[in-house]
């Protein structure tokens, strides 16, 4: 899938395919949205009116009130890659968000997934 393509997906059409991984693995959608809002600096009604707006990746990430200053921190392989390695800003935003999900769907504990 090229970059162009997954940037034009909208945010609100990801969401609950985020929202099942998790809950499959027993996380909740409340923690779900904790982490999305800390790293994207949403807070829950932003977090809900991207949602409804419908609101592609490029504009989700562009309108995020302010990316967590500890991004640099999150570190490892997403769909192969190192995610501290991705040169596209927005592509390295996406992978860190999915690389959140992903922590959070294997269990860890959330003051480990918010890099506290």
């Amino acid at each position: 899938m090229d970059n162009l393509r997954i940037f034009a997906m909208s945010f609100a059409s990801v969401y609950p395919l985020y929202v099942a991984k998790v809950e499959r693995k027993g996380r909740s959608k409340a923690e779900l949205d904790e982490v999305i809002c800390w790293l994207t600096g949403y807070d829950e009604l932003g977090l809900a009116e991207a949602i409804a707006d419908n609101r592609n990746f490029v504009e989700f990430f562009g309108q995020a009130p302010k990316m967590n200053p500890n991004t640099h921190l999150i570190t490892g392989v997403v769909c192969g890659v190192r995610v501290e390695e991705i040169e596209d800003p927005l592509m390295q935003q996406i992978r860190y968000l999915d690389k959140l999900v992903d922590e959070l769907a294997r269990g860890k504990k959330i003051e480990s997934i918010l890099r506290s």
